[in-house]
């Protein structure tokens, strides 16, 4: 096993920088989300290193050793990508073995990795059938597995769970993130969607533009944003941004708030402010109500199944200790 470090790592595309001075420690035996929008530069740094992309400038460390030049097959990683690439010819015993019977390991060990992979992944039933009699969320399962019985240092996975459906997602989230801490190996898994990252990371780095913005536990994230971007990013429903002027409150800077924090009005609240209904969520356990403020939209959250309708107008307030302020001009968190 060993840890990663980017050292001031940068990749260019011609005039483009994709990643810009990536700094970026990750422990062993750690699970590392790479989180970000569409051209943030998470999926040119887990290739960079995979060593499927040359870097730029800095260096990249596996353990202690520099791979700047070392060969993607000599890096000792292990890699699983959102297409999972199958042999359709071969059983899924064939595809859990034929990397490992590529480079010669003895036929004892290879029956010893597959059986482990298969009992770890419940892949026991299915080693003699064929990927076209597998549905998706086990031939994911077989992908991951083929992964595991290289018993690599690091695990890559780029988006792996794209192309399943919503409740296969959330299953395979599951069974990705208790494997990983069975094996205990460290693991760099990046994804767009910040509800993965924060379900499944020990830590998150969030990327966008090329830049790290913020890296640091789920809680951390989501409780102590370090500018506007991340607070923005991290959160279902997102956060709101105002200023008082926006809401007719004495409010400094550019104010973010979560749903969780806005909500119909009580005494003990910062308000009361009224607004038009823009939109109505209700998703049973909870229901959430957009409303349009002067030319602010904050989100208000109403437990159970909140009777709104839209065009009606509501009063709410603000939970204090729920607001956070951002610097108008850089975004940073004050």
């Amino acid at each position: 096993m060993a840890g990663v470090r980017f050292e001031g790592v940068g990749k260019r595309f011609g005039s483009v920088e994709a990643v810009r001075e990536l700094s970026l420690e990750i422990a062993d035996g750690e699970f590392m989300v790479l989180v970000g929008p569409s051209g943030s530069g998470k999926t040119t740094a887990l290739r960079m290193l995979a060593g499927l992309e040359a870097i730029s400038s800095g260096s990249i460390f596996i353990g202690d050793r520099v791979v700047n030049q070392v060969a993607p097959r000599e890096r000792d990683i292990a890699m699983v990508f959102q297409d999972y690439a199958l042999y359709p010819q071969m059983t899924v015993f064939d595809n859990l073995a034929f990397g490992l019977r590529r480079r010669k390991v003895p036929g004892a060990d290879i029956q010893r990795r597959v059986a482990e992979a298969a009992r770890v992944l419940d892949l026991e039933a299915l080693l003699q059938r064929r990927p076209g009699q597998l549905s998706g969320g086990q031939a994911q399962r077989v992908a991951l597995g083929r992964a595991l019985v290289r018993e690599p240092q690091v695990f890559l996975m780029d988006e792996p769970l794209s192309n399943l459906d919503a409740k296969l997602r959330t299953q395979t989230r599951g069974e990705i993130r208790r494997l990983q801490q069975e094996v205990d190996t460290t693991t760099v898994y990046v994804t767009h969607d910040q509800v993965e990252a924060m379900t499944m990371g020990d830590r998150i780095a969030v990327m966008n533009e090329g830049r790290l913005e913020q890296v640091g536990t789920p809680e951390e994230l989501y409780e102590r944003p370090a500018n506007r971007f991340v607070a923005g990013f991290i959160g279902s429903p997102a956060m709101s941004f105002f200023t008082g002027a926006e809401v007719g409150l004495n409010l400094p800077n550019v104010v973010g708030v979560r749903p969780e924090h806005v909500r119909p009005w009580r005494e003990g609240l910062i308000g009361p402010l009224k607004g038009r209904i823009a939109f109505v969520e209700a998703l049973g356990r909870e229901t959430f109500v957009g409303v349009d403020v002067g030319e602010a939209r904050l989100v208000v959250f109403e437990e159970g199944r909140a009777e709104r309708d839209v065009g009606d107008e509501i009063e709410f307030g603000l939970v204090e200790s729920g607001l956070r302020y951002f610097d108008a001009d850089s975004g940073a968190a004050l």
